[in-house]
């Protein structure tokens, strides 16, 4: 569900817009995409600054509970949220979001995040598991991953999948080549040692997804972010 239909009238029907166009009854997982409202009307990204709006939290989460009692949704969750946005959804929910979908890699290993997911009982999913499509990926271009790849005998995809899995989050991977498909999918015959695991846990961390990044060129400032309590996710 994009910003601009993250408002308590509109999720419903923009679950039932989305299950028309996919010819289908009902989806398995429906999510709230960021904890961020836009100006109703047709998704656009980037957002532009005058369409940022407050987010409902309490009544968007309603609607996403109501979607699951309906069975529109066999379970809800929720994308791009902080420890401290997921405490403030728990504190209001009678359905808890059954996933949590963050940028995370060896690079973005989001510790902390983890953590807190997992005592809650949240199951966490990392979307850019490979780094994101960018002129330079921190991930597939970390001399760390490199080293530990030739010595494993595995490709450094390989490595950065491996090591999501082992934290106990599954991911999503996008590739557009049957090799690299197969490639992703080979991966659970062997094991990183500890040595391994220690390099990766000592790698600088680098965050390529920011929320200031949905925002037009002249969109918000940190200013606007920090009123709506959205700065850095």
């Amino acid at each position: 569900m994009w910003c601009s239909q993250c408002h308590p009238d509109l999720v419903l029907p923009s679950l039932r817009e989305s299950l028309q166009n996919l010819q289908m009854d009902y989806v398995d997982l429906y999510l709230v995409h960021w904890p961020v409202a836009a100006k109703p009307g047709k998704p656009q990204f980037p957002i532009k600054r005058e369409d940022i709006m407050p987010m409902d939290l309490t009544g968007v989460w309603r609607a996403m509970e109501e979607c699951h009692r309906l069975g529109l949704a066999r379970m809800i969750g929720v994308s791009n949220f902080t420890t401290t946005k997921l405490q403030e959804l728990l504190a209001i929910a009678e359905i808890p979001p059954a996933v949590n979908q963050v940028e995370m890699n060896p690079i973005w290993q989001q510790k902390k995040l983890i953590e807190f997911c997992k005592d809650k009982g949240i199951h966490v999913t990392a979307y850019s598991p490979l780094g994101g499509r960018s002129m330079s990926n921190a991930v597939l271009q970390s001399e760390v991953l490199e080293e530990i790849s030739k010595a494993r005998g595995k490709s450094v995809a390989q490595i950065s999948l491996w090591w999501i899995y082992e934290q106990g989050a599954s991911m999503v991977v996008k590739s557009l080549k049957w090799e690299r498909l197969k490639e992703n999918m080979e991966i659970f015959n062997w094991e990183l040692s500890d040595e391994d695991r220690f390099k990766i846990s000592q790698i600088p961390q680098h965050k390529r997804v920011r929320v200031a990044g949905m925002f037009s060129p002249e969109g918000a400032s940190r200013v606007d972010l920090a009123v709506l309590d959205i700065v850095e996710m």
